[in-house]
């Protein structure tokens, strides 16, 4: 008579679970929806759409590698004492001074936008300092 009672008590307890289960797939998926109509009337923002098409992008490496392959190419020039190579880092720096302004701020907006900073947030940030 034991083993029926275990059996029927595991049986229960699997439905349980069962029902349990695709309870939260309803819920889940319910709230969902509810996300996506408050998007649709725009309530609230794209934002998770946006780092879900994200997800697996390499721009975000690339720009911060290109951005800091000077950095790397000043320490080694420093470490290895390469008179040469710290010369062509003074004349990088000199010609990245003497550019037009436009082409920096550009250059700031876009990798800002890129870390999903808005430029008008960089400009308000450079103001309150």
């Amino acid at each position: 008579m034991l083993p029926w009672n275990i059996i029927g008590t595991a049986l229960k307890t699997a439905g349980e679970l069962y029902k349990n289960k695709k309870a939260s797939e309803i819920a889940l998926s319910e709230a969902k929806l509810l996300h996506i109509e408050k998007m649709k009337r725009g309530e609230i923002e794209y934002t998770g759409k946006i780092a879900e098409n994200q997800k697996g992008d390499w721009k975000d490496e690339f720009v911060l590698l290109t951005i800091s392959s000077p950095l790397f190419l000043l320490a080694y020039s420093v470490f290895a004492e390469d008179e040469k190579m710290q010369e062509k880092i003074d004349l990088y720096f000199q010609k990245l001074q003497e550019m037009p302004w436009w082409i920096v701020g550009l250059w700031v907006s876009v990798v800002a936008a890129i870390y999903g900073l808005k430029a008008t947030d960089v400009i308000n940030m450079n103001k309150s300092k």
